[in-house]
């Protein structure tokens, strides 16, 4: 290592930006981040990404509504997987 090192065209921060995400600032209940840690942690991921992953899904569930026809075929495919098991 050298004893010295030149840090006057240094930036703070990290050094490779993240594409497609966005720093932001939120406040959440202590509880909701201690379940996501505990959850992130008994995954072998980051609190941060389960968070992500949690929002992400409920925008999906809002996207896809259940028609008629979509709760057919599910129900459609379980009883077709309950006679295979029979």
């Amino acid at each position: 290592m050298r004893k010295e090192y030149d840090f006057s065209k240094a930036k703070r921060g990290p050094v490779v930006p993240s594409k497609g995400k966005t720093r932001i600032t939120i406040m959440l209940d202590n509880e909701i981040i201690a379940a996501f840690r505990a959850r992130a942690e008994a995954q072998g991921t980051g609190y941060q990404t389960a968070i992500n992953a949690a929002l992400r899904a409920a925008l999906d569930k809002d996207d896809a509504p259940l028609t008629v026809r979509t709760l057919r075929q599910v129900l459609r495919q379980e009883l077709h997987a309950a006679d295979q098991t029979q």
